[in-house]
């Protein structure tokens, strides 16, 4: 339905959870894939499953949140070919109300969620004019609409994404750059395992269960539901789409009540 034949591709936070799988799926829809991670050799292992799969990515070893190291990486990218699509995919997570984030906390998560995504459109953004334009997908969370417990910093940086694009989008329709958001509900990735592994050993099923049922729709999303979606929104049968959030949730946000 929609192919991205030899368009130039970068993905944040590629090589692993959602990120992984949207590298795998541009990939697979012909787009040259550049994986930015801090794990370099998690990189390189999974640009390498890509290429022998037929796909093709490159591994950067890249940490967001230093501009510098997102500057420099952006610029070899272009430098070869012209970059059209970047995801904005890198995040981490905490858990906390207001009280107990410290600031380290909180600047933990501005660093990577909100600066890390910053960083990439100010280095990308001006090769996409150069270029004639671009799509660019940041990832949010359905925590940018509604509250969760214990999730204010995280919540916090996913409300910043969720405007920033809007943003974006604004600032840029004259230059041909499409800017959309997408916001997950709870996504089954080897995270999520390992979360219950260690917080709830002996009873990872139980709460495997609850948690999939706290979404309307009965389950957890799956990794390549979003990365289609994304794929979708970054290719040209989206054409006319800018400026906007997409829920996958299961119907969390409207219908949990």
């Amino acid at each position: 339905m929609f192919k991205l034949q030899q368009k130039v591709a970068i993905v944040t936070g590629g090589a692993s959870g959602i990120g992984l799988e949207i590298s795998r799926t541009l990939a697979k829809l012909g787009a040259i894939v550049h994986i930015f991670e801090v794990n370099l050799n998690l990189a390189e292992r999974e640009a390498d499953l890509i290429n022998a799969n037929g796909g093709v990515a490159i591994a950067h070893k890249v940490d967001v949140s230093i501009q510098e190291d997102v500057k420099r990486a952006v610029q070899q990218i272009n430098s070869i070919k012209p970059i059209q699509i970047l995801i904005n995919n890198a995040g981490i997570s905490h858990i906390g109300n207001v009280e107990t984030t410290s600031e380290a906390d909180l600047d933990r998560i501005y660093n990577v969620n909100i600066k890390g995504v910053y960083n990439c459109l100010h280095a990308v953004i001006p090769y996409m004019k150069e270029n004639g334009g671009g799509a660019i997908v940041n990832m949010a969370s359905i925590a940018a609409s509604v509250g969760l417990n214990d999730r204010f910093a995280y919540s916090m940086s996913k409300g910043a994404i969720r405007a920033l694009t809007f943003q974006v989008a604004k600032d840029y329709l004259p230059f041909q750059i499409r800017c959309n958001c997408i916001s997950p509900a709870r996504v089954h990735t080897p995270f999520v395992d390992g979360f219950l592994k260690k917080n709830y050993p002996g009873k990872e099923a139980e709460m495997f269960k609850k948690l999939s049922l706290s979404q309307p729709i009965g389950r957890m999303a799956k990794p390549e539901e979003v990365a289609n979606l994304a794929a979708y929104l970054v290719s040209d049968s989206a054409g006319f789409i800018t400026g906007s959030d997409y829920p996958i949730d299961g119907g969390f946000i409207r219908l949990n009540n």
